[in-house]
């Protein structure tokens, strides 16, 4: 799973294999602030994103997921 740090926010992102069917859904978490540095604090739990799209490659599914962190982090910071 990579990580990516976006101002006071830190995206972890992957593609998961999925055992049902051929191919790979793209998987995301996003942790906002916290006043401690020892908890990380899950404002997006893990879970699976573009949920209507499977992916050929693991790659992919996690550019993808990765897009939509980075897309929900910054909608998120105009509020």
């Amino acid at each position: 799973m990579a990580t990516e740090q976006l101002g006071q926010y830190e995206i972890e992102y992957a593609g998961v294999r999925l055992t049902d069917v051929d191919g790979w859904a793209a998987w995301l978490e996003i942790f906002g602030p916290t006043p401690n540095p020892m908890h990380r604090n899950a404002i997006f739990p893990a879970q699976r994103v573009a949920v209507q799209t499977l992916f050929s490659t693991e790659r992919e599914a996690e550019q993808e997921a990765r897009r939509i962190g980075h897309e929900m982090v910054e909608r998120g910071g105009r509020h």
